[in-house]
């Protein structure tokens, strides 16, 4: 059996505090719950790099603030920001290697404290998504993906649509819950052409039925 492993939780490589009171109990504030936080990592220990992936930025503090609904002109902003921020392809190719890109996307290595930073970092989207008809286990947090290029017809726009929300799904819908894995570095430029491979090549198994 296949679990949720770090690649997936780490979706925004800190740990959101949700704000929610629940009645009854004393009301704490946000900064003691983020404290609790900090000292459950033994932050004064972590290295600067692990101390980085604790502290929220500003779009996650605002999910958290809107418990990840907020109001349609915060929504824009944070969109609106996303978007602005990615980063394309220099050659303006999307399409890398799908063989690569389902390697990726099967492999949920990485992100964890003390995992070896020189090993391939993984998309671990089979956690969330269903897509080559050839997987026996997936998840179901996120839509299937089985034959998703072909049903777009393998359209440009689309993969170039797909690109943006790998890269920062905010840029598409704000406070998502898929891993903004290019703004966070989880993946590559590189990497993420190779699972755009693996949606949109016709040769994909994503795209062949059994």
């Amino acid at each position: 059996m296949r679990f949720v492993t770090a690649a997936a939780l780490s979706a925004c490589l800190a740990v959101p505090v949700l704000a929610a009171e629940i009645p009854g109990l004393p009301t704490i504030s946000v900064e003691r719950r983020e404290q609790a936080v900090r000292d459950g990592f033994r932050y004064d220990k972590l290295a600067p790099e692990l101390k980085a992936r604790i502290e929220q930025d500003d779009t996650q503090r605002l999910c958290t603030e809107y418990r990840n609904e907020p109001p349609p002109e915060v929504a824009a902003r944070i969109e609106k920001a996303a978007l602005e921020a990615i980063v394309f392809p220099e050659d303006g190719k999307f399409l890398g290697d799908w063989k690569k890109g389902e390697a990726l996307s099967l492999n949920g290595y990485g992100l964890r404290m003390g995992d070896d930073p020189k090993r391939q970092v993984g998309g671990n989207c089979y956690a969330c998504h269903e897509m080559a008809p050839t997987e026996l286990s997936y998840g179901t947090l996120g839509p299937s993906l089985k034959g998703y290029g072909k049903l777009r017809d393998f359209a440009q726009d689309a993969i170039k649509e797909v690109y943006i929300k790998i890269y920062n799904p905010n840029a598409t819908v704000a406070c998502s819950t898929m891993p903004r894995f290019g703004t966070k570095k989880i993946l590559s430029i590189d990497d993420i052409r190779h699972v755009l491979a693996f949606l949109f090549d016709p040769n994909s198994p994503v795209n062949r039925e059994e």
